[in-house]
């Protein structure tokens, strides 16, 4: 199911504080090391960079923030931008990714160091689209069903922080099916779509529509139709969704 995610300002924190984190264990730091709203890093030796970040935290200017939901077709390229006028002054660059499931991805880059670090992302199929320190852009290719999900890009510079979050809806066309039952009744499939396809008929019928959610997300539905009317000879079938818009007709009698 879609997994609505709010980003805040806190949260982005925490995902920075986490990447410092990392950076002060891979130093050997055995000391805890305690995370807070103004990201406290309790340990100054050997962490000094996460000191110092922490002390730029409280100058910034409060932080832009830019959420979009976009819906793209399975089996295509999709291309996740996030761009900043001082990108190439930016000392720290993460996304993180959301997914169903699946532990959150994160992929960072910190300009001091030249340095880049993934956790938690094993898909292949996400990838940058140039080197991170000078375009921060992920690319999807090609997008699954399995790519419906959070993506969020934060660009931490001198002068404040930029937010921007993508909620990615995966749609996927459903195969159109139709046919004749007994008794003057029809019935129009249309199979594993995401999200649920539209059915309706020409002319208008008795008619029961039913849906079945399947284990990939996708949604089958069936509509049963009776014509009454004997003067009803051919019948139309239409799905709407939107991948597209779909029609079928079929003769009622078998001749």
């Amino acid at each position: 199911m879609p997994c609505a995610l709010r980003t805040s300002e806190l949260q982005l924190l925490l995902i920075l504080s986490v990447f410092l984190v990392a950076e002060c264990i891979s130093m050997g730091v055995e000391d805890s090391v305690t995370v807070s709203s103004s990201m406290q890093i309790m340990h100054e030796d050997n962490c000094s960079l996460a000191s110092s970040m922490d002390k730029k935290q409280n100058h910034l200017k409060h932080p832009v923030e830019v959420n979009v939901s976009w819906s793209v077709l399975v089996n295509t390229k999709v291309v996740l931008p996030c761009h900043h006028p001082d990108l190439l002054k930016a000392e720290l660059m993460t996304w993180v990714i959301i997914l169903r499931d699946k532990p959150p991805c994160t992929r960072a880059y910190r300009r001091d160091k030249n340095e880049t670090l993934e956790q938690n992302c094993t898909d292949n199929r996400i990838t940058w689209t140039f080197r991170p320190e000078q375009n921060f852009t992920l690319q999807i290719d090609p997008v699954a069903i399995t790519h419906d999900g959070y993506y969020g890009c934060q660009i931490v510079t001198t002068d404040g922080n930029f937010l921007l979050g993508y909620h990615l809806q995966v749609s996927v066309a459903p195969e159109v099916t139709l046919f004749r039952s007994k008794n003057k009744t029809v019935v129009c499939k249309a199979i594993a779509g995401k999200p649920a396809a539209q059915i309706s008929w020409t002319p208008e019928g008795d008619c029961v529509t039913e849906q079945e959610c399947l284990d990939n997300g996708t949604v089958t539905v069936q509509s049963t139709c009776h014509w009454a009317d004997s003067n009803v000879s051919t019948v139309f079938c239409s799905v709407s969704h939107w991948t597209g818009n779909k029609s079928q007709s079929i003769e009622l009698s078998q001749g």
